[in-house]
Order: structure tokens, then sequence, then C-alpha cells
């Protein structure tokens, strides 16, 4: 089930189990994972994308590796709050996410994960190709943490 809301979101989810992070794009899905306790947030690797088939297949390996409840998509909102083409993009994939696994799906606004990510690589002095090769995961691990933090301190 696809949710919007985070208290309906939260309460859909046992009290264990990992959730799997995705900061979609038009050509790669970043993943990561969280701990079964929903502490935090790491990231997994960047799938390239091709057919849906193929896309959740690769989704589905990772999320039975790490006993995956639910699922927390980057919602790529404008920076005014607006939904532009690349929101419908995510929306989309939230609806097919939750219709593959039949576990919880929550969209988290992710502007500016991918800056976020990018500095915190540089401050660690990584070169720019391993930056590219790891920009998505880390975007990912960037949204899903934040998402964390708020299911945590919601309490």
């Amino acid at each position: 089930m696809a949710d919007f809301d985070l208290a309906s979101f939260k309460a859909a989810l046992p009290s264990r189990g990992a959730l799997i992070g995705i900061d979609p794009g038009t050509q790669t899905l970043g993943v990561a994972s969280s701990d079964p306790d929903r502490r935090i947030a790491a990231p997994v690797r960047t799938i390239t994308r091709s057919k849906l088939a193929a896309d959740l297949a690769a989704l589905a390996e990772i999320a039975q590796a790490r006993g995956a409840i639910g699922f927390v998509i980057g919602h790529p909102l404008n920076m005014n709050g607006t939904k532009g083409p690349a929101s419908q993009r995510a929306s989309a994939l939230a609806r097919q996410v939750s219709a593959a696994f039949g576990k919880p799906v929550l969209l988290w606004d992710e502007r500016l994960s991918s800056a976020e990510a990018e500095r915190a690589m540089i401050a660690a002095d990584l070169s720019r190709a391993k930056r590219a090769a790891a920009i998505d995961h880390a975007a990912a691990a960037i949204i899903l943490q934040s998402a964390l933090d708020r299911l945590n301190w919601a309490g």
C-alpha cells in the first residue's frame, strides 16, 4: 500500500524489520537499507534501470536479503513544493513497488538529498569517479535516514 501519510505508514509497520530506501532516477535506482531496529540507514547499491520487471526483481533480491518490511521512496518535489514530472515518476514507482511487494510504501521529500550526498563525499575526499559511482545509493541512504529519524522522533 502506497501511503503518503507518515502516521499511517508507521502504523502499518511491524515493530521490527528493515526498510528499503530508494532514490528514483530515470536511469538508476539508488538503494539503501536500514537495520532491523530502523535506527541507521546504509547505502546498498545502485541499480541500472531497464525494464520494470528487471528493476523490481533487483529490488526484490535486496528486500528479501534484508528482511524488508517496507519501502521509503524519494519524492523529488520542486524547490517550491510543487510536483513536476520527476514527482509523478516517483509516485508511479511507489504504486508499482506497492503492487509488486504488498508492503507499506512511503513517499519521502528528497529535495537536496543528492547535493547533501555529494557534499559528504567531497568532505570525505572521494574522487569525482568514486562520487559518480556512489551518489545514487548515498542519496538513498540520506533519504532513508531522514525518514527513519522522523519515524523514531514521532514516537
